[in-house]
């Protein structure tokens, strides 16, 4: 009975001892796990921080966009507000870099993005056709309008433009439904050196405009090799001095002409100093 009462004793011993070890190790690899996640949970951290950090001064602009449009919707019932504002902070994250690339591969695709447009050039116009978007001197407001308004007509209010000038098909075919709701389009920039606005945007969709290109005279007065990027108070938002096959010197020049003595010609005057 001694025998077995000590080898009983032994054997618990030995249990005790193999449980312990075994609770030691699970720590250990409990404590190694949760500085696994630990790590990983700060490397992700670290990781949105610099996207936040690259992003945060068009997110703010975002912010300050959407707080300030509510301003006008008396005034202008046709802005679709939240697809404004945030075709104004797309146009705020575009660095200089990316503006000054080639225009057909990478400055006008960026346009059409931050105007909510899609880039189609294979249907008729009329029917979302957005190839002359922003290659012309007219063509450059990003209009972003409820789409109520879609189909408003002109009706002769604005001087240059054809008197019904119905866009609602080719909007509602081209807009780039993650901006937000309404719709886009590059409407004309006739008429913007009035004050208030007399365009196609402000008087025949009631809207205020994303933003609009204005090409810069630069110091000599007859450069126009910049283009700013301006909002619906004329605040520039983007610049670049893009390559390639921009549209003509002729073009850029009527474009600036055409704001010239309005508040959308401030930033490029500013520019041109």
């Amino acid at each position: 009975m001694s025998a077995f009462r000590v080898t009983a004793s032994a054997t618990r011993a030995a249990v005790r001892t193999h449980a312990s070890k075994r609770a030691r190790a699970s720590s250990s690899s409990s404590s190694s796990s949760v500085g696994l996640r630990r790590r990983s949970t700060l490397a992700s951290l670290g990781a949105a921080l610099f996207v936040f950090a690259r992003s945060s001064d068009a997110a703010t602009y975002g912010t300050r966009a959407r707080a300030s449009l509510g301003d006008g919707m008396n005034e202008y019932p046709g802005t679709a507000l939240e697809r404004t504002a945030n075709g104004r902070a797309r146009a705020a994250s575009l660095s200089e870099e990316t503006l000054s690339g080639d225009w057909d591969a990478t400055v006008r695709p960026k346009l059409l993005w931050a105007a909510g447009l899609k880039d189609l050039t294979n249907v008729p116009p009329g029917k979302g056709n957005t190839g002359h978007c922003f290659n012309d001197f007219n063509h450059v407001d990003a209009t972003t309008m409820i789409l109520e308004h879609a189909d408003n007509k002109n009706q002769g209010r604005v001087a240059g433009m054809a008197y019904d000038n119905p866009l609602g098909e080719g909007i509602r075919a081209a807009r780039d439904d993650t901006m937000g709701e309404g719709g886009s389009w590059c409407t004309c920039i006739l008429g913007s050196a009035q004050e208030p606005p007399a365009d196609v945007a402000h008087v025949q969709f009631q809207s205020r405009v994303a933003w609009k290109l204005v090409w810069v005279p630069g110091a000599g007065g007859d450069d126009f090799s910049r283009f700013v990027l301006v909002d619906d108070a004329g605040v520039e938002l983007a610049t670049g001095v893009p390559s390639g096959n921009v549209p003509t010197k002729r073009e850029r020049r009527a474009n600036y002409q055409t704001v010239a003595g309005g508040r959308y010609a401030t930033a490029a005057d500013a520019r041109s100093s």
